[in-house]
């Protein structure tokens, strides 16, 4: 694995209770959860759900830090990796937790970004760019499953652990794809 990807995704929310949050441009109360997937597009990791109010940004180093810890805890090295992100991510305290973790950040730069650049050269590769549609792709394969479409849970643990079960259930649809090849 060389690269992964990162997004965020909004999801509609119907009975109130945890992490929810007014999206305007949803206009309904949301919930923003932040994925990262491998390069064939298998979920690999979710942060913890916040309020849908907020940016994809919102406490982004803490949410990271935790989506690390979570690739780390099983045996995912991340030193070296390129993580590709599009510019809604976009920010220097994403670059600087990249950096600490030693990993390349490819973030499409963010026109309406006020701080500018880290440095007057920020690497970015429109090639490797171009594989996050995979992480495009894994959102939409969770859309798939009636019970992540629209949030009908309370507890925002239960609704984590749906994500789990749904990310297993892609990954055991992808091995069995490649038995039959």
């Amino acid at each position: 694995m060389s690269s992964i990807q990162l997004d965020g995704s909004h999801t509609r929310v119907k009975n109130g209770g945890q992490a929810v949050g007014y999206q305007g441009r949803k206009a309904a109360k949301t919930t923003t959860s932040l994925f990262v997937a491998d390069n064939a597009g298998v979920p690999l990791a979710c942060a913890t759900p916040q309020a849908g109010n907020h940016h994809d940004l919102f406490e982004i180093d803490k949410l990271f830090e935790e989506l690390c810890l979570l690739l780390e805890s099983v045996q995912i090295s991340l030193k070296g990796l390129f993580l590709n992100a599009d510019s809604g991510f976009d920010a220097h305290t994403l670059r600087l937790a990249c950096e600490q973790r030693d990993i390349q950040a490819n973030l499409a730069a963010n026109p309406r970004s006020a701080g500018g650049p880290l440095t007057e050269w920020t690497y970015f590769d429109e090639e490797l760019y171009k594989r996050r549609t995979v992480i495009e792709q894994a959102n939409a394969w969770l859309d798939s499953f009636k019970t992540l479409l629209v949030r009908y849970e309370t507890n925002i643990e239960n609704w984590l652990s749906f994500h789990w079960l749904a990310f297993v259930v892609l990954f055991l649809r992808r091995i069995n794809r490649k038995k039959k090849a």
